[in-house]
């Protein structure tokens, strides 16, 4: 069951930087992450200390959104934890919220507060690492509404460990999902401008996998059967040391 969470959460991760609340703006992510312009991060020809700051800028941005994740990880589990004499009540609870955000992301009625976002659209670019660490501290909480039914999914499965650790290292995964096409755009910005190009037709195929997912979880939460998933991915069996 433990190989299973870690997979999910990594898939989750992965999904929502498809999601097209995230992918679009990747470049100016970097833009803003990096101090540069979107011509000097795709000039071919850019110096090895540009590619440097950049990479180095990313990294400490992937580092910020994945503190302000783990630390939801932490409050999840913390909270299961303080309220485990209700856990069935709360996981019936939290199923059916689930199963609201899968509807919803498949299109069958809209919640509108979640396509508000609190992204700082004209923040101004950071000066070295440390302001790319604090940049990427509030960026993930403006992502959280747009890619909230994803990220619940897997706040509710770290409420659910037996300790707080647990719940961390599981957000951890998500943050890695999510960082690690960030960390390779940062790489590679016009390879992720090609792909972009290509990829952008399939974003209502994202949302309705995304959906199928997050509603697959909730039914598994309400009907107190999560570990079925387990059965289900037997073959990451083979993966564990």
């Amino acid at each position: 069951m433990e190989n299973v969470s870690i997979f999910t959460a990594f898939v989750a991760g992965l999904v929502s930087f498809l999601s097209p609340c995230v992918l679009p703006l990747v470049p100016s992510y970097l833009s803003i992450i990096s101090g540069f312009t979107l011509d000097q991060l795709k000039d071919q020809q850019k110096s090895s200390s540009l590619t440097r700051t950049v990479l180095l800028n990313s990294v400490m941005f992937i580092v910020g959104f994945s503190i302000t994740f783990m630390t939801l990880g932490a409050s999840a589990t913390w909270l299961g934890e303080l309220l485990r004499s209700k856990m069935r009540l709360l996981s019936e609870i939290a199923g059916l919220i689930l199963i609201i955000f899968g509807l919803h992301l498949l299109g069958i009625f809209k919640i509108n507060i979640l396509y508000r976002d609190k992204r700082f659209h004209n923040v101004e670019k950071p000066r070295g690492m440390i302001g790319a660490l604090v940049v990427g501290l509030a960026f993930a909480f403006g992502w959280t509404p747009c890619i909230g039914p994803i990220l619940a999914g897997i706040l509710t499965i770290a409420s659910t460990k037996q300790t707080v650790t647990e719940g961390v290292f599981l957000l951890g995964i998500y943050s890695m999902g999510l960082g690690l096409p960030f960390l390779m755009t940062s790489l590679g910005l016009n390879q992720f401008l090609s792909f972009y190009g290509r990829f952008k037709r399939h974003f209502r195929a994202v949302e309705m996998f995304s959906g199928a997912l997050v509603i697959a979880v909730g039914l598994l939460i309400l009907t107190n059967n999560l570990t079925r998933l387990a059965s289900w991915f037997t073959f990451l069996n083979r993966f564990a040391l």
